[in-house]
């Protein structure tokens, strides 16, 4: 593994830093949204996934990828600055778009660019164009950035990638793994849709017909992510760029289901990652090193020739140093208020509440309108119908501690805390987590008021003037809201809040 690992390392170094901009590789980012290690690649056998299982075939598929955080803010802008986003006072969800970085953290977007890459953010080929940047600090889309009076993080929108002097790095989003009212639609069009009666639950959600449907329409949405890949990369193609493009795919967080998205257990933390590069890889790898947002962050900057600032809290991919654990964090989510902590080893999870009393399910407004597994076994539970692997999401607190092993338990059904067999491996990871914390300032311990209350006014609106939707909601039903939604930002929400 090592070998082919050093190989690539040795190819690029070969790269010499005379060469002209245009002879150093493109770099093509495509981030899909709230995706598990859900593809065919991965080992999901219900889904048909044939350009991702391509590039990894052809690249190295990374299966120890851990996210700074389960929910997309905080893991942008930890990719955005290669630091943890708890360093930055970037870790909660949609906060500080007003608030200017620090002078010492530069977007590496903008190193990229000062060292001659055109950068883009989009592409016209994917749903509503892949722009999404979604990071919590005060920035723009496009145009200059000197961190004071400008703060544009791209040079352009959704550019054709090919070559016009220069090298060009391009950050492209697949939204359509984001839940959203497009998941019937795209069901509906699906030449094969996954059948529901096939698909494999994880054991820690309930087996019913809603939660089937939903699961598997979840795996619909990245088969259209897969064509959305092919896309892209039939562009590199045709524009004669492919050879010397480096694609990095990857998710955001996990899954938006129970214990997924905002959740640091692994189907809230656990991402793929994919790295391919035709010139330099030729033949199927699989990389189990633990790696996080800020490690691709450095292997971006590595491979662009790029000098890795000192602050960056992740190396590259491609560095011989392999980390001991991922440090990574659930803070402020919408108007829910938690901390919690996580430290993930190749073998291990170790997991701290500092917040036990704030439930999993703490009826958060997002949730309640996008996750129909949430409604389906929140009444499983009242009746008591909830396996203890499916319960501990709806207990009315949270344990302070867990501890799993997760080459035995990967679901993390079986909390170790207190089993004395642990106790050394429990130690260990308790040491890692007080060193990080010695070593940086967590800034998720400083005391802050949520600020997104959208979604609790936006279920307050479905249940008073749609109670038949919110009957539908309740009933495990995956509802388009278009309309809705329109109606409630145009005539409710703005009022009351002007």
């Amino acid at each position: 593994m090592k070998k082919g690992i050093v190989q690539l390392l040795g190819i690029l170094l070969c790269i010499s830093s005379s060469l002209c901009a245009q002879e150093r590789p493109n770099i093509l980012l495509v981030m899909a949204e709230d995706i598990s290690n859900d593809l065919a690649c991965y080992g999901m056998s219900e889904v048909k996934t044939p350009t991702f299982d391509q590039l990894a075939k052809e690249g190295i598929r990374y299966t120890n990828c851990i996210g700074t955080n389960s929910i997309c803010s905080p893991s942008r802008s930890a990719l955005m600055l290669g630091t943890h986003q708890n360093i930055t006072n970037t870790h909660n969800h949609r906060s500080n778009r007003k608030v200017v970085l620090p002078n010492e953290y530069t977007p590496i977007t903008k190193l990229l660019a000062d060292a001659g890459y055109k950068t883009i953010v989009g592409s016209k080929l994917v749903m509503k164009k892949g722009e999404k940047i979604d990071c919590n600090f005060m920035h723009q889309s496009t145009g200059e950035y000197n961190g004071s009076t400008d703060f544009g993080l791209f040079n352009e929108k959704s550019a054709v990638l090919k070559n016009d002097g220069k090298p060009f790095f391009a950050q492209v989003q697949l939204k359509v793994t984001h839940r959203g009212n497009w998941w019937n639609s795209i069901r509906e069009k699906s030449q094969h849709p996954v059948d529901p009666s096939k698909v494999t639950l994880p054991p820690f959600i309930a087996d019913t017909p809603a939660t089937r449907l939903d699961w598997a329409t979840y795996l619909d949405q990245i088969e259209y992510a897969d064509h959305e890949m092919k896309m892209l990369m039939d562009q590199l193609e045709e524009n004669g760029v492919a050879q010397n493009t480096v694609i990095i795919f990857m998710g955001d967080n996990g899954r938006a289901n129970i214990r997924g998205k905002g959740y640091v257990y692994d189907s809230g933390l656990r991402i793929p990652l994919i790295i391919h590069y035709p010139k330099a890889l030729k033949k199927d790898k699989v990389d189990d090193q633990l790696c996080s947002f800020t490690d691709i962050s450095a292997t971006i900057l590595e491979l662009a020739q790029v000098d890795v600032p000192t602050y960056f809290s992740g190396t590259s991919l491609f560095d011989k140093q392999e980390r001991d654990y991922v440090y990574s964090a659930r803070d402020i989510w919408d108007e829910v208020k938690d901390r919690s902590r996580a430290i993930t080893t190749k073998r291990f999870k170790y997991i701290k509440n500092y917040m036990p009393e704030v439930p999993y399910d703490a009826h958060q407004g997002y949730l309640e309108y996008n996750r129909p597994a949430v409604h389906v076994m929140r009444k499983l539970y009242s009746e008591g119908q909830l396996t203890s692997a499916q319960a501990y999401f709806f207990s009315p607190k949270k344990e302070a501690e867990e501890l799993y092993d997760l080459k035995n338990d990967p679901d993390e059904l079986v909390n170790l805390i207190h089993d004395p067999k642990y106790k050394k491996e429990l130690e260990k990871l308790r040491r890692y987590m007080n060193q990080w914390q010695l070593e940086h300032i967590d800034r998720g311990f400083e005391d802050v008021a949520p600020e997104g209350f959208r979604g609790v006014a936006f279920v307050k609106y479905l249940k008073g003037y749609h109670p038949e939707l919110w009957s539908q909601l309740e009933e495990g039903k995956l509802l388009d809201l278009t309309k809705e939604q329109s109606d409630f930002s145009k005539n409710h929400y703005k009022k009351k809040t002007k």
